[in-house]
Parts: structure tokens; sequence; C-alpha cells
């Protein structure tokens, strides 16, 4: 399964809040989505272009503000504005990938790939490699988002390609290996994941690492690598403890729960699903609940 929040998408939000000397009323905006408050920001973005409709900035943060509002079609129509506006390559590349991942969460893949093909042409036209990556990334989230994992695939490694840092690397190697899993390529979903691990594990964040590790203990598990899969599970189960992540704790029982079984240690296995569970009790987490159940389901 893939973390929520990907370094592309943090590395949009950053680019999106810094890079532009924008009007107050931008600044007004922007300052509001970081706290959240999206009817501030819609009313100040709003104030924004009612007061120069050429300002591409404008645009883009009243689209942010409306995406968060849930109001897809309206952002939509805010970012094609902020396209049709700007002039500067670098203001086309944030434009069309700001169309496409709306189109995306519409789900219109088709007009998703489109735009993001043309960020493409934009980033290589801004001699901006950075996001040249982003917009691989983004055309293989939206083929793997449908299914066309062998469509994802290619996009995925391009990616990888131009990764720029250990952080960027780890997760490209994390998008092609779940590609592979999903396309029952195991052996190298263990390849790639472990290159993962090994990036993550020297660069990331503790979640990252965390995420890596257990994923990795499910590959392993798969291709019946059963004692790299515990080795790999106690080490993370141990380290969530050391640091509080509950969470994750709680993952790396429940899936060393599914190689213990798997070697027909069952006695073993009731008990950490029974540690799982309550972990997930304790912090209240339904969502993690119902996945450890799903998960577990029919084990013993």
């Amino acid at each position: 399964m893939k973390l929520q929040i990907t370094l592309s998408y943090i590395l949009i939000t950053l680019f999106l809040n810094n890079v532009y000397a924008a009007s107050n009323e931008v600044a007004a905006c922007k300052a509001a989505l970081n706290k959240g408050d999206i009817a501030t920001a819609l009313k100040q973005a709003d104030k924004a272009v009612s007061q120069n409709n050429k300002e591409v900035e404008a645009f883009i943060c009243q689209g942010r503000a409306l995406v968060a509002s849930d109001k897809l079609e309206a952002a939509l129509a805010a970012f094609k504005q902020a396209d049709t506006i700007s002039n500067d390559a670098f203001e086309k590349t944030i434009s069309s990938l700001l169309i496409g991942r709306t189109y995306h969460k519409l789900n219109q893949n088709e007009q998703a790939i489109a735009s993001f093909q043309q960020t493409l042409l934009n980033a290589k036209a801004a001699n901006n490699q950075g996001f040249e990556r982003v917009a691989h990334n983004a055309i293989g989230d939206v083929y793997f988002d449908s299914n066309q994992y062998a469509q994802a695939l290619p996009e995925y490694l391009l990616a990888l390609k131009l990764a720029a840092n250990d952080n960027e690397r780890g997760e490209s190697y994390e998008n092609v290996a779940l590609t592979h899993h999903q396309l029952k390529q195991n052996e190298l979903a263990v390849e790639y994941q472990l290159k993962a691990y090994l990036m993550h594990d020297k660069s990331g964040t503790l979640d990252q690492y965390a995420h890596s590790s257990i994923e990795l203990g499910r590959y392993y598990l798969i291709t019946k690598s059963y004692i790299s899969a515990e080795n790999i599970l106690n080490k993370i189960i141990k380290f969530a403890k050391e640091q509080g992540g509950a969470f994750y704790e709680a993952q790396g029982s429940y899936v060393l729960a599914q190689v213990k079984a798997a070697k027909g240690d069952i006695a073993t296995a009731k008990s950490l699903i029974v540690s799982a569970k309550l972990i997930a009790k304790n912090t209240n987490d339904k969502a993690l609940d119902a996945e450890i159940d799903k998960e577990t389901a029919g084990l013993l």
C-alpha cells in the first residue's frame, strides 16, 4: 500500500507556497490554506481575482481552495484560467500539473494523462527535471489507480531515472516494487522494495522507513523467504515500540503473524494478532482494526 502523502505532493505544496512574489490577497489565501481555513482562503482568492484577473497565482490559490472544498469542476476552471493567462513555461508546468491532478480526482483519466503529458513538455521547456519526474509519477499513478499496472511501470521507471536524491529514489523504488507486486512479479518486488528500504533507512522519515520495512516483510512472505521476513518485521516492531509508533507496531505484528502461520506456528500467530488488535483498540483506530481483520481472515 502507498503512503498517503508522497514526496511529490510535498514538493508541489512547498513550491506553490513559496515560489512567487504574490499580492497581499494571494499571500493571505495561501496562509489560510496552510491553516486549513478554506472559507477565508476562498474569500481572499476571490478578492485577488476580482482585483487582478491576470494574476496567475490568484487563480492557482483559488483552484487549490476549491479542491479543498471538493468543488472540483470549479477548481478545474480556475486552474485552466491560470494556464491560459500564464506565459512562462514553468508557470504552465504547474498549471497543467494541477489540471491533471484535478482530472484524476474526477476519475477522468484520459484527460488527466493528457494534462500530465503536457506537464512533461512544459517541464522540458522550463529545463526542470524535478517536475518531469513529478509528471511521470503522476501518469504512473493514474494508470496504477485504474489497475493498468503494465502501463504504470514504465512511467515509474522513467521517474526513477530522474530521481535527484535518496529520498526521491526511495519513493520511486517503492512505486516500482508495488507495481511489480500487482503484476505478480514478486521476486522483482522484493528487489526494488529492498532498495527502497535501504534508501529510507539512510535518508527517509520515520514513517517512510517503517512503511518500507513492513512492505519488504510482506514481499518476503509472498516469496516464502520466511527468515528474511521475520528478521525485518521483528526489527521494525522493536523500532516502532521504541519510537512510540503504535500503528506500525500493529502492522508489523499482523504481518509477522502471517509469516508464523505460514510456518505452522499458529500459537504465536494468534498471540501477534491479539496484540495488533489491542493496539488498534487502545488507539481507537477503526481503520487499522478493519485492516487487521481483513488481512488475517481465515489465517488461524
